[in-house]
């Protein structure tokens, strides 16, 4: 990539500024701003049920469940970075005017095929510093199928959770997830990975 090519570097503050008057989302990486495209109906069911299902386990509790509207800012060990999860759950949330939250303790990912190798890699292992999270969950959206990393011994163990009757355990909010209600209404394929979505870009402006 020659240098005309490049995408420009952007400041916190400047992408900031930029997220509050703009009409689309973008996420923040080192510098480099990344426009986020819509996503395909089965994305936001199964996005939108893991939320109802944190909202009705944590209703009159201390922690709350949050969409996708609300960032996640990681700042620590020389990143600085925002994203917007599908589903994060907070116990100590920031202020009520922030834009963004600091200390969630579970996020989930509803995995699509031009977002899984960022969600599977590039935003993981960015969750995993995070101090207060206990769980990260990336969902299929094709089959009932949850890759789970759970804090342990000082690291985080994976396991993979498979099956409309089988249900996630989340014993740090004293509760768990069924998979049968992540996956209502959905419809599912032969294949995990099937429905071409379009990509993220970095913008060059």
């Amino acid at each position: 990539m020659s240098s005309a090519e490049q995408p420009k570097y952007h400041s916190v503050e400047e992408y900031l500024a930029f997220e509050e008057h703009s009409l689309t989302k973008s996420e923040y990486i080192d510098g480099w701003i990344r426009a986020m495209t819509g996503a395909t109906f089965r994305h936001v069911r199964v996005a939108t049920n893991s939320l109802v299902a944190l909202g009705v386990r944590l209703r009159n509790k201390p922690c709350m469940p949050l969409g996708s509207d609300m960032k996640l800012r990681i700042d620590r060990e020389g990143t600085k970075r925002f994203y917007y999860p599908d589903v994060q759950v907070v116990c100590q949330p920031n202020a009520p005017s922030t834009v963004f939250q600091d200390q969630p303790v579970l996020i989930i990912e509803v995995l699509s095929p031009s977002t899984r190798r960022y969600d599977l890699d590039e935003k993981m292992t960015a969750y995993l510093t995070i101090p207060s999270l206990e769980c990260y969950i990336a969902l299929e959206q094709h089959q009932p199928i949850a890759i789970v990393l759970r804090r342990a011994n000082g690291g985080f163990l994976r396991q993979t959770i498979e099956g409309i009757d089988e249900t996630v355990d989340l014993p740090f909010l004293g509760s768990s997830l069924p998979m049968r209600e992540l996956y209502e209404g959905i419809e599912f394929t032969a294949e995990c990975v099937q429905e071409p979505d379009p990509e993220y870009e970095l913008t060059a402006d």
